[in-house]
C-alpha cells in the first residue's frame, strides 16, 4: 500500500490558492510542489506558499466509497488534538464539506521534521543502540500522553459503553465474513477459538475511557532525526474514543515485528513500566490487551489472504501476511500460559 509515485498535477493549485485565501492564509505563488511518499493510501503533497510550508492530504485519486468520511475524521481528530500536548501533526486548515461526494475533503497540515523508522533508520539511530533501545520506551510515553486526554474533546466520537464486550465477536464476525470471498477455505488458525474463550473469560470488568489511536505501531510514528523522540504520530483515521490500553497493547503486539526494522529495541516489560510510569491507568490486566491486539491484527492480516485466493490481492502477500497471523496467534498463547 506504499504510494510510489503521485501525480501532484491532479492537485489543482490554483483553486487551492483561492481556498486558502478565502482561510486568511499567506498569500502568494504556492511553489516547491512535491510528493510526500509513505505507507498511506491517501495522497500527501509537500508545497510551500507565502514563506509557509503546508502538507496537503486529500483521498487517493481513485477514491473508496468512505474516503471523504476518512480524511472527515481524521482532520476533526486533529483539530481535537491541536491545544493538547499529542505529538500529533499541527492542522492549519480543512475543507471537509463539499458539493459532491466525487469532490474531494483535503486538510492541511504543519510539515513534521522527522523520519519513520519502517522506511530505514538514518544516523545517529541506524548505528546507536541506545537510542534505538529509548524508541520504544518514547513510543510508550508519547502513548501514554495521549491516554491522558479528555474524551470530550471528541463529544459524540465512538461507542465506549459496551467497548471491550463488542471486541471479540466483532472481529469473529469480520473473520466469518471472510468466508464469502471465492477460493477461501476457511481460517486454518491453530488457537483460534482458545484464544477467543480466553479473552471472554478474563476480560477487564471495567475501564475508563479515553482517546485511542487505533493503530499504534511503529510505522505510523515518525521520530526526531537527533534521537529517539516522538516526533508525531501519524493516521488517525482508526481513532476512536476506547480504551487506550489497547493501544498500548496493539505496540506490545508487533513488538517481535518491529525488531527486524528496529532491532534492539526496549523490552515489553521495560515498554509498560515506562507507560505506568506516565499514567494512572490500571495495568494489572496488560496481558489481556496484548493478547486481544495479537487477536484483532492477525484477522485483519487474514483478510488479505483470504482476498488472494479471490485474485484480490498477491499471493505472495497473503502467504506472507497469513505467517504473521500464525506468528501472532502463536505470540498471544505464549502472553496466555505466562499470565497464569
Amino acid at each position: 500500500m506504499t504510494s510510489t509515485h503521485i501525480d501532484v498535477s491532479a492537485v489543482d493549485l490554483a483553486a487551492l490558492g483561492a481556498w486558502m485565501d478565502a482561510q486568511g492564509l499567506p498569500e502568494g505563488e504556492i511553489t516547491g510542489v512535491a510528493p510526500v511518499l509513505g505507507d498511506t493510501q491517501n495522497v500527501m503533497v509537500r508545497f510551500e506558499r507565502g514563506g509557509r510550508p503546508y502538507i496537503l492530504r486529500r483521498p487517493p485519486l481513485h477514491a473508496r466509497p468512505k474516503s471523504n468520511d476518512v480524511l472527515r475524521r481524521e482532520a476533526r481528530v486533529l483539530a481535537a488534538l491541536r491545544d493538547t500536548p499529542v505529538a500529533a501533526p499541527r492542522l492549519v486548515a480543512a475543507q471537509t464539506e463539499v458539493q459532491s461526494e466525487l469532490e474531494p475533503v483535503f486538510y492541511l497540515m504543519e510539515p513534521v521534521d522527522g523520519f519513520n523508522a519502517s522506511m530505514g533508520l538514518p544516523e545517529p539511530h541506524a548505528s546507536d543502540p541506545a537510542i534505538r533501545h529509548r524508541m520504544a520506551l518514547e513510543a510508550a510515553s508519547a502513548l501514554a500522553v495521549l491516554g491522558q486526554v479528555d474524551p470530550d474533546v471528541l463529544p459524540s466520537f465512538g461507542r465506549p459503553e459496551g467497548f471491550l464486550e463488542r471486541q471479540v465477536p466483532r472481529w469473529l464476525r469480520e473473520l466469518d465474513s471472510y468466508g464469502r470471498l471465492d477460493g477461501y477455505p476457511g481460517p486454518d488458525i491453530p488457537g483460534l477459538r482458545e484464544t477467543a474463550a480466553w479473552l471472554d473469560a478474563n476480560r477487564p470488568a471495567a475501564f475508563t475511557p479515553g482517546v485511542m489511536h487505533g493503530d499504534y505501531h511503529f510505522a505510523n510514528l515518525l521520530y526526531a532525526h537527533d534521537g529517539p523522540r516522538v516526533a508525531a504520530i501519524v493516521d488517525w483515521e482508526m481513532c476512536t474514543i476506547g480504551d487506550p490500553l489497547l493501544d498500548l497493547g496493539w505496540l506490545l503486539a508487533v513488538l517481535p515485528l518491529s525488531e527486524a526494522q528496529i532491532p534492539g529495541l526496549a523490552s515489553p516489560r521495560e515498554i509498560v513500566d515506562r507507560y505506568a510510569a506516565l499514567s494512572e491507568r490500571d495495568l494489572s490486566a496488560i496481558d489481556w490487551y496484548a493478547v486481544m491486539a495479537c487477536f484483532k491484527l492477525g484477522i485483519v492480516l487474514e483478510g488479505t489472504y483470504a482476498r488472494a485466493f479471490a485474485g484480490k490481492a498477491p499471493k505472495d502477500l497473503g502467504d506472507a501476511l497469513h505467517a504473521t497471523t500464525l506468528s501472532l496467534f502463536e505470540r498471544a498463547g505464549t502472553i496466555m500460559r505466562d499470565s497464569l
